[in-house]
Formats: C-alpha cells, structure tokens, sequence
C-alpha cells in the first residue's frame, strides 16, 4: 500500500516489489541476445513454459510490453530496449556484488585468528589445530594467548575470529558453547609438608595461607574467588603470575602452594616434580568454552575449528 511521503511524493513500497528479480532480469537480457524465447530458456535451464510465465510476470509488475513473440522468433518492444539497457547495468552491478563477497568469503577462508587462555591454548589447542590444518592445509592461522579476560576483548573487539575462555560463565557481549570440563587442583613441591597430607585439607586451611596465583582477569582466579568467597576469600597471594608455565615453576622450586589446571600438571604429577594436595572443598570444576560476538554463529574456518573442540576423545 502506498502513502505519502515527507517530500511530497508517494512512496511505492519495498524496492524488492518494484524491481524484478536478477533471474527475470537475466531472461530478458538472454532473449534480446538471442532473439528467440526458447533458446534464451535453454541457455539458462529452464523450460519454455516457465520462461514464458517469467516474461508475463515482469511485464505486469512493470505494467509495460517487454517481448513481442512470433512464429520465426520473439523481439524486444521499444520498452523492453529501454528495460534491457537497465537490465544490463543492474546485472552488472549484480556481478560486481558476487563478486565483492566472493572476495570476502575467500578472505575469511584463508585465515583464522583465534585468541585463547592459557590452559587452552597450552594443553587443547595443538591438538585442535593439528586437526584444522589436516582439513584445511592452505589456511593461515595465527594465535593470542592470555588471560580469559583479554580473550573476551580480543574477541569483542573484532581482533580474534573466535575464542576460548575459562571460568564461570560465557563474558558479557558474547555467545559460547563449553567445550570441556577441567578440574582445577591445589599443588605443591615434594618438600612442603602439605605434601605429606592425609587427610583433607580444609577451606579455612587455605584460606590462612598465602599462595602462588594466576592475576585478576584468568578463568583459574575467577573460580578460586567464587568458590572461596563464602569461607571469607583467599589470603593475599605470595606471587601474582601470568602464565601457568610460571604458575609451576615457583612451585617446583619450592616458592609455595598453587592452584592449576589438572591438565596442566598432568606431567609432573607423575614425575613427583610436583603433589596433589587433598582437599575438601567444592566449587573448584569449571567450564572451558568457545565464545564468539553475540549473535554471529561462527563460519568458515571458525566453524571448522569449533566442530573440532567439541568432539569428545
């Protein structure tokens, strides 16, 4: 329905009711070049009839004769000359569009750009993108480490494709997906005299001692306030570091407890280079998860990477 408007002329509606579509366009163009209805609806793939049918839609949006038909052939009207002319450079406009986001798609598809938290990026990752590049051996990937916090904002600022965080919940701004599950575990030298513990330690045991720590902002540090918060929060911490390779070389050396991924211990667990201290507190599992900007379902590579994270070994 029409109406009228602010500079006085009547607003005909949508544009995508006013103009026809490209594969009418294409038709018309198809039979000015070869002067004959049937054999523009072969080139294109479609019957006659349809082609006819095309043709009798576009003249009564248009409310003008387009193609005259006749035994030997069909001819353009004097409006349909002057339809084809516009044809034409809509359809070229068409091209140079398909064009362009062909371009865009082939840019996407030859880079990814993925921002991750330590753990993931250390202990999840490689594996993930060892796969990737079995799939797509051309694609360039590059990768930001940090804390879940700047993964968040690497993401939100358009500066990763996708990203991978820790901690309680997916970061305002963004939508996820949790990937894997993780435990996290309270570690010390072979020489602390936590080490020989029996029994479990409990929160406010903890709590009195100073400990070696991820900084504010790290999924691991998010969890440990959450879950320590009740029983009057963590003491304050005898080192704030930035990596988990950090994390546990002050504790192999003996510079005090910490708290760490269990997948990042997993080595030297097993050496004895480090021991698990018992405890009984709950609260210390977390989700890991792929994020990505609100409302934009990852593509590409970023999709591809995603089905990867989330098969189950």
């Amino acid at each position: 329905m029409s109406s009228e408007r602010h500079d006085g002329r009547r607003d005909a509606g949508p544009l995508a009711h006013r103009v026809p579509d490209l594969g009418a366009l294409e038709l018309l163009l198809a039979v000015a070049r070869l002067g004959s209805l049937g054999r523009a609806a072969r080139e294109l793939g479609i019957t006659q009839p349809a082609a006819s049918s095309r043709i009798r839609a576009m003249e009564r949006q248009l409310g003008v004769g387009l193609v005259q038909r006749s035994p030997t052939g069909s001819r353009l009207t004097e409006a349909g000359t002057l339809v084809t002319d516009w044809a034409r450079r809509v359809i070229e406009a068409a091209e140079g569009f398909a064009a362009g986001a062909e371009a865009l798609r082939t840019r996407r598809d030859s880079r990814l750009r993925v921002a991750a938290s330590m753990t993931i990026a250390e202990y999840l990752l490689p594996g993930w993108l060892i796969a990737l590049r079995d799939r797509r051996p051309e694609l360039a990937v590059s990768l930001v480490a940090g804390n879940s916090a700047a993964v968040a904002s690497h993401v939100l600022d358009g500066q990763a494709d996708l990203g991978y965080v820790e901690g309680l919940d997916v970061p305002s701004g963004l939508d996820g997906t949790v990937v894997a599950r993780d435990r996290l575990v309270l570690v010390v030298a072979p020489g602390h005299p936590w080490a020989r513990r029996r029994t479990p330690l409990g929160a406010q045991e903890i709590t009195a001692a100073p400990l070696v720590l991820r900084e504010q902002g790290s999924g691991t540090r998010q969890v440990l306030d959450t879950a320590f918060a009740p029983h009057g929060g963590i003491a304050p911490p005898l080192l704030e570091l930035a990596s988990t390779t950090a994390l546990k070389a002050a504790a192999v050396s003996g510079a005090g407890p910490t708290v760490l991924s269990e997948l990042a211990v997993t080595d030297e667990l097993a050496a004895r280079r480090l021991v698990e201290v018992p405890v009984e507190m709950a609260g210390l599992e977390r989700e890991l998860r792929a994020v990505w900007p609100a409302g934009q379902r990852p593509a590409g590579p970023s999709r591809d990477l995603l089905a990867l994270s989330l098969r189950r070994p």
